[in-house]
């Protein structure tokens, strides 16, 4: 009688968390034949579904870290069963206890950065807004257009500086006044409440939705989907309305108006495009990148076997961007093999954690001189 007793907690717990939704499986087992590290390794999101419903989950293994958040489960789910936020939900759990598995250990040291720094790579605040130095970008002010919010990953890491400068440098030639926050800026805070660390996540939005309102922030683009997400269908939680908008839809919007005239300079390349899993399945956002590569004179569009709907994750999401993942076990991997096969030359997407996720398998992939990863922006910046 004890022992059930004690699967009883385990399991208000679980709903407490928000995880009350485990209750609704069938186990119809469709979640397992969409995810995709069953086509790496071996993973049951039904059989956690089905210990948590019993308050059987063990916390302190490696599966309840696996999630990449990507949303196919919840895409095939006929009974709502919400996987995702309910995954988190057992991620909340074992960050109360403290209980991190080796794979996931980094995680410790990212939230120190994100607490001290607002971001995760323990860089310095102050220098948050240095790649815009000699770019035209200003210091954001309530009378322009739009804040530009370039994220972490663009503000300091080497390889995706060159996309935040693209951006600048495209805002620029279409006449539009915009600005950063520099060293204001604070993560998001979307892949840090994916690995369970709710508290660390509301002081993040906390100070950012702050810093917004004492700017006068109205409309704000972001480069990550990530950031997209969260600020567009999280933020609202603290009773909090901006208008976002994607770089892909804000390109699209530019060119629409005939604010942003692409020349007719040839980018005579065979590109194939990867949806995100944030911009895409959690935000249905497919056409407008497409409609923007397909304006470039001389491109031409290739797709993968998984896109849109189907696009395969890069394994970036959930915070998994932190975890260590073994060569032979990585997504991105296998979307550089579909990029191969689908004849391109070039791999475009819109989300730092894909590129930074598909450089790295690049470094090792056979056809590594064959195949280059870009931002849309990147692309865009050549043809105007």
């Amino acid at each position: 009688m004890e022992k059930i007793s004690d699967y009883k907690e385990i399991i208000e717990i679980i709903k407490e968390k928000g995880g009350d939704s485990f209750k609704y499986c069938y186990q119809c087992g469709k979640c397992d034949a969409v995810c995709p590290w069953n086509i790496q390794s071996r993973f049951s999101m039904r059989k956690l579904v089905r210990e948590a419903t019993f308050g059987m989950t063990e916390i302190e293994g490696e599966d309840i870290w696996k999630c990449t958040t990507c949303g196919k489960c919840s895409q095939a789910c006929p009974r709502d069963v919400k996987q995702v936020e309910s995954g988190i939900a057992l991620r909340r759990i074992a960050t109360e206890y403290g209980i991190y598995p080796p794979s996931v250990n980094p995680i410790r040291a990212i939230r120190s950065g994100l607490s001290g720094e607002g971001n995760p790579f323990f860089e310095d605040r102050m220098k948050r807004g240095d790649w815009a130095e000699g770019h035209g970008v200003k210091a954001f002010t309530k009378e322009m257009e739009i804040l530009y919010y370039p994220g972490c990953y663009l503000s300091y890491d080497p390889r995706l500086k060159k996309v935040a400068i693209a951006t600048a440098n495209i805002l620029n030639k279409a006449g539009v006044k915009f600005g950063i926050l520099g060293s204001k800026e604070n993560c998001c805070g979307e892949s840090i409440r994916k690995t369970g660390d709710e508290e660390l996540y509301v002081q993040l939005a906390k100070e950012n939705i702050k810093t917004f309102i004492d700017n006068g922030v109205k409309r704000i683009l972001v480069s990550s989907p990530h950031c997209y997400h969260t600020f567009k269908n999280e933020y609202p939680e603290f009773m909090v309305h901006f208008e976002v908008v994607h770089i892909a839809q804000y390109i699209s919007e530019l060119i629409n108006n005939g604010r942003l005239k692409l020349t007719n300079t040839e980018f005579a390349k065979k590109v194939t495009y990867h949806d995100p899993c944030y911009l895409g399945r959690h935000n249905g956002i497919y056409d407008e990148p497409r409609n923007i590569l397909n304006k470039i004179a001389g491109l031409e569009l290739k797709e993968m076997a998984d896109y849109r709907e189907d696009s395969l994750c890069c394994g970036g999401g959930g915070g998994r961007i932190w975890m260590d993942t073994p060569k032979g076990e990585r997504f991105s991997d296998i979307r550089l093999d579909q990029a191969v096969e689908a004849g391109a030359e070039v791999l475009a997407t819109s989300c730092p954690y894909c590129i930074a996720n598909f450089e790295d398998s690049l470094l090792s992939h056979k056809h590594r001189d064959d195949l280059v990863i870009k931002d849309i922006t990147e692309i865009i910046q050549e043809a105007i």
